[in-house]
């Protein structure tokens, strides 16, 4: 068997233990499909109105939020793999894949194709029920190809990022910086308002923070509107955050155990 055949065949065992440990253990993965369908409900249901009234522009509230939606979905799923590869070092696991005849890096490996596989039929739920309630993108099939290529994009980002932390942090608790990093920081952007509407600091700080690239291009795409040199910037952050967080986590990973 070759190198790359056994990378292949070992990074698959991975994702299979991983896919049943979601199936085992389903919470996390109901938290992060429920809690970004419960904002979607809570914005577009409760303050969509309000918010709409206030703002400029055609097309309903939910046109505009529900781009933001999908970032948030994307950072709840990578809390949750945050925290299953820190418990898989903690409890020892990652010591003990490191002394098996397997592809070192395939342990990571399955851990980012569950997330992924995890986060992208969230995001499809999440539009899903956008759709029920209203959403009407009018983007086009090449549009939305290059959406979903986006939003991969940005999921393996956060993943890589998420998978690092896991190593790095000694408990579960030290990963609560990173939890709070990509479940707050999408209120501070254009995932919700336009950030013409907030005040002076937090106005230029929701302009030039990296999640409102992604979601001003993610909303252009899926409703056809122009999206000029946005794309590139998120695509850029994107793949800087992917390759420093999948640098991180490949160094973390092959460092010494830990006593």
């Amino acid at each position: 068997m070759s190198t790359l055949t056994h990378a292949v065949a070992n990074s698959a065992t991975m994702l299979r233990r991983n896919l049943r440990h979601t199936l085992r253990y389903p919470s996390s993965m109901v938290t992060s499909l429920l809690i970004p369908v419960m904002l979607l409900l809570l914005f577009v249901g409760v303050f969509g109105g309000a918010i709409h009234a206030g703002m400029a522009g055609g097309g309903g509230y939910i046109d505009y939020v529900v781009p933001g939606i999908l970032l948030v979905t994307v950072g709840y799923g990578a809390s949750t793999t945050a925290l299953a590869v820190n418990r898989d070092m903690t409890e020892g696991i990652i010591d003990r894949f490191r002394t098996m005849a397997i592809t070192r890096g395939a342990v990571l490996t399955g851990h980012v194709l569950a997330a992924t596989i995890r986060t992208m039929l969230s995001a499809a739920l999440v539009i899903g029920v956008g759709l029920l309630m209203g959403f009407r993108p009018t983007g086009d099939p090449l549009r939305w190809l290059a959406a979903t290529g986006v939003l991969l994009l940005l999921v393996l980002a956060l993943t890589w990022l998420a998978v690092a932390i896991g190593l790095a942090s000694p408990t579960p608790e030290g990963t609560t910086g990173f939890l709070l990093l990509v479940q707050v920081l999408p209120f501070v952007s254009s995932a919700f308002v336009t950030p013409e509407s907030m005040s002076g600091p937090v106005r230029w700080f929701a302009r030039n923070e990296p999640f409102t690239p992604i979601i001003d291009t993610l909303r252009g795409l899926l409703m056809d509107t122009p999206v000029g040199g946005r794309g590139l910037v998120a695509v850029a952050w994107c793949a800087g955050l992917a390759v420093a967080g999948y640098l991180w986590a490949r160094a973390a990973f092959h460092r010494a155990p830990r006593p």
